[in-house]
């Protein structure tokens, strides 16, 4: 049986079993991965639970057409590994192994490539698509059910499911060369970033890859990347999924020319250590990183980690047993436009204070933009990643860091992730993405409601 052949049956079953789950209960993927960060309560009722495990399979890859048909829960690890046979990548590949494709479509994905080529679903060409009311439909940029194509990014599965996708590649080459450029202040690193942006290039090189480390208000580095088939004399190729780590590297090797990675490693640069994350939970502790498994150090074995904390209250146990303060998880990714990006990393030091912080530009490569997360075409933007705890003061509720980070980047005409917390009201969600768009699109695809309400699932947690 050919993978298309398998892939229709698989998806006859599915819609066969969505068809019989009992009616009036609202419908939540069961799947074995997440990268999410709300944590909800274990659901009581299985039987609202629809399992889509297994819709994990890489379809074809065409090398003359570039391009790649997957089902919707394929992760980009195994996205990646297949293209890459044929000197192929796919134009965004979110910075985490399990990060599936029809995730990064229904919750927006980036990465360094994003000044390029915008967010990671800006590059599907085709979606097929479970909606709430049950149909199998193909949403295209312009055929019958556009206003689902483009209403798909940011919906968080409340609509429907991605079944397959059809998605750009681009080629690559075996190597990717960085170099790490040290700024001293926020408005010089955003100033380069527009630059960069702007002309391609970096002192004549071309730029085919650019995010940035904030380690301090005074130590922020751009780090460029670009395409190359030979090792630059005097250099060799880096290994940071061993014992080496390598956001460490960005300071050690600003000012020395140009680190060499392999491909992949490039790609997957960030999974080994989670950025930094893994710092949190002693996988960079030289002597419990040589007794850690290198096939466990991966961020999917983290997330489960944190996941069990937060399902038992480890860390809040142990604070309070010290006599230490509640901390506040923080875990977000925001857009600001670039010209704003200083007055951000101002008040994001003075009000919540952690460090390392990733900066990552991106601008939208769809003209039309999408309209369920509103951000503005041919305007540059830097995301900014910050993923940690901040301690609460007495009386401090939980809530209050994330909040001012929330008014900040409202503030600054930015956009926030919805991946983890929200704290909004009905009324500002409505205002910041696009509430009647929204309804317009639940009441076309699932006027029952099988599916979550977007606000339920994100801000309540539902």
């Amino acid at each position: 049986m050919s993978a298309l052949t398998g892939h229709r049956a698989a998806t006859a079953d599915l819609r066969a079993r969505y068809a019989r789950l009992p009616a009036g209960r609202t419908v939540r993927l069961a799947k074995p991965t997440s990268n999410l960060f709300r944590f909800r309560a274990e659901p009581k009722d299985k039987y609202g639970l629809l399992d889509v495990g297994a819709l994990d399979q890489v379809l074809e890859v065409d090398p003359v057409a570039r391009t790649a048909t997957v089902q919707g829960m394929t992760t980009y690890e195994h996205l990646v590994e297949a293209t890459l046979q044929h000197g192929l990548m796919p134009m965004v590949v979110p910075q985490l192994k399990t990060i599936t494709v029809g995730g990064a479509l229904a919750g927006l994905g980036i990465e360094s490539t994003s000044f390029r080529h915008g967010l990671a679903h800006e590059s599907v060409l085709e979606i097929e698509v479970l909606t709430g009311d049950g149909r199998v439909l193909t949403a295209t940029p312009d055929g019958e059910h556009a206003e689902l194509f483009h209403g798909m990014p940011n919906s968080y599965g409340t609509l429907g499911y991605a079944l397959s996708l059809k998605v750009e590649l681009q080629p690559v080459t075996r190597y990717v060369a960085v170099r790490h450029l040290r700024y001293p202040d926020a408005a010089s690193c955003a100033e380069a970033i527009a630059a960069i942006c702007a002309s391609g290039e970096h002192e004549g090189s071309p730029v085919d890859f650019l995010d940035g480390t904030v380690f301090s208000g005074d130590e922020q580095y751009l780090t460029l990347g670009r395409f190359t088939d030979e090792v630059p004399g005097g250099s060799s190729v880096s290994d940071y999924t061993g014992q080496r780590i390598y956001y460490r590297s960005i300071q050690e090797y600003a000012g020395r020319g140009e680190d060499v990675l392999t491909t992949s490693d490039y790609i997957w640069r960030w999974d080994t250590d989670w950025f930094w994350c893994s710092r949190a939970l002693g996988a960079q502790h030289p002597l419990a990183r040589r007794l850690w498994p290198s096939r466990y150090r991966r961020s999917d074995v983290y997330r489960k980690l944190v996941a069990m904390d937060r399902r038992y209250r480890l860390n809040e146990r142990v604070r309070s047993w010290r006599g230490l303060p509640l901390e506040e998880p923080v875990i977000q990714d925001i857009e600001v436009p670039v010209e704003r990006l200083a007055e951000f990393l101002a008040g994001f030091h003075a009000d919540i204070g952690i460090t390392p912080v990733w900066l990552c530009p991106v601008q939208l490569r769809n003209q039309a933009g999408w309209p369920l997360y509103p951000m503005e075409p041919g305007r540059l933007y830097v995301n900014v990643g910050f993923w940690s705890a901040v301690p609460l003061a007495p009386g401090q509720p939980l809530g209050t860091h994330n909040r001012r980070i929330e008014q900040l980047v409202a503030d600054l005409d930015g956009h926030k992730s919805l991946y983890s917390n929200s704290y909004y009201t009905p009324e500002e969600f409505e205002r910041r993405y696009n509430g009647p768009a929204y309804r317009a699109l639940k009441k076309g695809y699932d006027p029952g409601g099988r599916l979550p309400d977007l606000y339920d699932k994100c801000v309540r947690e539902r």
